[in-house]
């Protein structure tokens, strides 16, 4: 085979067999197919899509790509989490050691920011020491000795996944259904969870514009999983503003910590009260919605969850002076409000402006090897529906650079639109799909 007939094929609207994907990704992974037609691949398939039967075979083929662990010998059931990617979402950090709390072991493998989505890696990097590139072993002793393990795909755990991943990040393809599914399907395959629950956001903020998307995706995905073999469930839910009010690496675990002990914004806090239920129904250690609500509160009431979330940091080697004080954490030298040109309720965010402002600080990444400020991001003052008066902060911008933030400022300002009536609420989960 040629990786030039499969993109040309691709190109044309036809279906790829089950062989074809499976030697296109493992001479990919080798390093036979080179990035740049590896990108036209992506981009064929972003414009002329998979079927079902397609989508499931890459998806296969990626997790196969390197090994797919079975942790039933330390664990005789993990669960896993996963969200398409969002503006300010820092749910994973709260959301898994709350599940690992009331006795869920916690198996996830995570990834780095795509576009202007911070990525759960990055994050979790802004603690000193904390490392993320766990080989196999030390994964599975995490699941076993701490219940909560949160990693990246190491050089033997979906190999596939994390070399295209980056790629689809600098060249316009992350927006595809079936590469995202494929994508996110594959590692929870990959890492051996046997309970899943799936985060698909939709709105302005979200790779998914529509309800109706995230939908199509949320069905995809459930669909290989469950034919997989696994328990999976999805919520849908808003990205239309910024999921609570801190957005960039060190700010976002700082609001995960203070949730943590009680003091988290009622959204956040909502949304991984609601994944967490779906994950103790799908476990079996709840019965009712209501039931796995108790738990969850009771955890994170009592500290269990904030402990849990203590034992991994240590484990993986962060320097926990830094969660017990935060303002160890990373700080950004140019602290500065921005404010409202006039009086009037908040009706729009628009987070997708405010992803972006983020990157343009430094906060995220333009190219898949673009370091990354853990420090920079900003801060919400306002949500929709808050009332502000003119001249009263908008948004507090953190930077290291002037430059950076007269460039942002401006930016910021447009994000928010101010009406003289309240709007209506936005939901927040719009439907789940099991």
């Amino acid at each position: 085979m040629r990786a030039v007939d499969l993109i040309i094929k691709k190109r044309d609207g036809h279906a790829l067999s089950s062989d074809e994907i499976a030697w296109l990704i493992q001479s990919y992974t080798r390093g036979d197919v080179p990035d740049y037609q590896m990108a036209a691949w992506a981009m064929a398939v972003f414009f002329r899509g998979m079927d079902d039967r397609e989508t499931t075979d890459l998806t296969l083929a990626m997790a196969r790509s390197g090994d797919v662990l079975d942790l039933h010998d330390v664990a005789p059931l993990t669960v896993d989490k996963h969200s398409t990617g969002g503006v300010g979402d820092k749910t994973s950090l709260v959301l898994l050691p709350l599940v690992a709390a009331i006795g869920l072991p916690v198996a996830k493998m995570s990834g780095r920011g795509l576009g202007f989505s911070g990525g759960t890696l990055d994050k979790l990097e802004s603690i000193p020491g904390l490392r993320v590139d766990l080989d196999a072993a030390t994964f599975r002793r995490a699941v076993a000795e701490v219940g909560l393990v949160i990693a990246g795909q190491s050089a033997v755990l979906a190999p596939a996944d994390k070399q295209l991943y980056a790629l689809r990040d600098v060249t316009g393809t992350i927006e595809s259904i079936p590469l995202i599914a494929a994508s996110v399907m594959s590692k929870k395959l990959a890492a051996g969870a046997d309970c899943i629950v799936l985060d698909v956001k939709a709105g302005r903020g979200a790779f998914m514009a529509t309800v109706e998307q995230a939908r199509e995706l949320a069905q995809r995905m459930v669909a290989i999983g469950t034919r997989a073999g696994r328990r999976v469930a999805a919520l849908i839910t808003s990205m239309e503003q910024p999921l609570g009010r801190a957005i960039g690496n060190a700010l976002e675990v700082k609001e995960a910590i203070a949730t943590l002990h009680g003091q988290g914004p009622d959204d956040f806090v909502e949304l991984c009260l609601a994944l967490g239920a779906q994950l103790a129904l799908l476990a079996g250690v709840a019965e009712t919605p209501a039931a796995a609500r108790a738990r969850l509160q009771a955890a994170l009431g009592s500290g269990a969850a904030w402990h849990k979330f203590r034992q991994m940091v240590q484990y993986q080697g962060g320097d926990l002076r830094c969660v017990d004080d935060p303002a160890l954490l990373p700080e950004a030298t140019l602290k500065e409000p921005v404010a409202a040109p006039q009086a009037g309720y908040v009706s729009r965010i628009d987070a997708r402006e405010l992803g972006l402002a983020v990157v343009e600080l430094g906060g995220g990444r333009a190219r898949k090897d673009d370091p990354i400020d853990h420090s920079v991001g900003l801060v919400l003052e306002a949500k929709v529906g808050d009332w502000v008066a003119q001249g009263a902060p908008l948004a507090t911008v953190h930077a290291n650079h002037i430059e950076a933030l007269d460039r942002v400022r401006e930016r910021v300002v447009q994000a928010f639109a101010l009406s003289a009536r309240p709007p209506q609420p936005l939901p927040l989960i719009f439907e789940t799909v099991s």
